[in-house]
């Protein structure tokens, strides 16, 4: 009996960042390459065949999911992108933005008919805005009201292609926070991979990721107590174990 295909994992890590006339114009994310490492090695541990890319410019990485869309692909295709970012953007390494909503459509159902049915789960380590989270004291009765962002575009949500999970390290407008031990949103997944909470259902899996994440994790340094409230958005029709194979 033939064996089934290996479910499929990217993972895409920009560290350095420079403009296309040589200038650094960005921060060097120190520690993003040990920790991607890390989770390869951890997928690998899962039955994924793991594609690990290092510094791409934004062509590039819209190349890297034109090319899983002519794979063979098992039951899951899983993919993390850990660089700087906005809200709805990531950055090459050219510096150039690569629009979130433009991956998902290389990924939709005209484009990638061989991924329509699987499920696709992406792993977003970016920032999503310049805004600090303080956290909230939750034994407080009440606080003083925050200030009313302007309404989100839907056109994430609107986007994405069938059966797909997109995991954020942080809210919209918020930064995501890294130093040279790892992301606080990267190191918790890799907990739960590494734990028998990996056999869990992927929404109950995700959300010990952001209980982890939230209660367990602030900034030190400069940004002293600030926080981190991972978020995500499915639209998946069924439960999914994408992480229970061994």
């Amino acid at each position: 009996m033939a064996q089934p295909r290996q479910s499929r994992a990217l993972i895409i890590v920009n560290t350095k960042f420079c403009s296309s006339n040589g200038a650094v114009v960005l921060e060097t994310r120190k520690g993003a390459r040990r920790e991607a490492e890390e989770l390869s090695r951890v997928l690998s541990h899962l039955n994924y065949t793991v594609k690990l890319m290092y510094n791409k410019t934004a062509k590039e990485i819209e190349d890297l999911y034109r090319q899983e869309c002519c794979c063979e692909h098992g039951e899951y295709f899983v993919t993390i992108i850990s660089s700087h970012g906005k809200e709805g953007i990531v950055f090459g390494c050219d510096v150039e933005p690569v629009k979130l909503t433009r991956i998902f459509q290389i990924l939709s159902l005209e484009d990638c008919p061989v991924l329509t049915k699987i499920p696709k789960i992406f792993f977003i380590q970016a920032c999503q805005g310049e805004n600090f989270d303080l956290g909230v004291a939750v034994e407080c009765d009440s606080r003083q009201a925050e200030p009313e962002r302007e309404p989100d575009s839907f056109s994430i949500c609107l986007a994405l292609p069938p059966q797909t999970v997109v995991m954020f390290a942080c809210s919209p407008g918020y930064v995501a926070f890294l130093n040279v031990s790892g992301s606080m949103f990267l190191q918790a997944l890799l907990t739960v991979l590494k734990g028998e909470e990996r056999h869990l259902a992927l929404n109950r899996l995700l959300t010990r990721i952001n209980w982890q994440v939230a209660c367990c994790c602030q900034a030190r340094g400069t940004y002293e107590g600030c926080k981190e409230m991972p978020c995500f958005i499915t639209n998946l029709l069924q439960e999914v174990f994408p992480f229970s194979a061994r």
